[in-house]
């Protein structure tokens, strides 16, 4: 027998596919959706700033650089703060998210990460106690289209350029 050493060479390296930009109609479309959930949100009574932090919280999670840089700012435009934007990985361990908000980003977290059904029930029981019907499904909605976004951002490495200095 002979020792045989196969050399693989790594193809060149090539860009990535910005499926956002390659297939415009369906980004079109999921931009839509993610319009109506934010509408849903708003005619539920849903503060702009808890929609930024279900987006944020989600991207979190997701890993989505390109999502967290770009709804940070939204977050901040809203009036959030830095405190509270500083904390949201821990949010459960503080008491600076209301109810109404606590229970909007363990729904979104149940959202995002289906296969723990005991999470999942909390999450929902936990809605239902601070949430209406339309608040619950306007969450789950937003969620949704966060999660969507960031696997286009994600897949496509779209690029967080630095912010300009003042």
């Amino acid at each position: 027998m002979s020792d045989v050493t196969t050399t693989v060479t790594a193809a060149p390296a090539r860009r990535r596919v910005f499926v956002d930009k390659q297939t415009p109609a369906a980004f079109r479309a999921m931009r839509a959706t993610a319009d109506a959930a934010g509408e849903a949100a708003a005619e539920a009574g849903l503060d702009r700033r808890l929609v930024e932090l279900v987006n944020l919280r989600v991207s979190q999670i997701n890993g989505c650089p390109y999502c967290l840089d770009v709804h940070t700012t939204a977050a901040l435009e809203a009036g959030e703060t830095t405190q509270r934007l500083g904390v949201l990985p821990a949010w459960r361990d503080t008491r600076l998210f209301t109810p109404q908000e606590r229970a909007a980003l363990a729904l979104a977290e149940a959202t995002t990460t289906p296969a723990d059904a005991a999470l999942q029930e909390e999450a929902y029981a936990a809605a239902r106690e601070a949430l209406t019907d339309e608040q619950i499904s306007a969450v789950i909605w937003v969620a949704i289209a966060i999660n969507a976004f960031n696997r286009v951002s994600i897949l496509s490495k779209h690029p967080v350029r630095p912010a300009p200095t003042r």
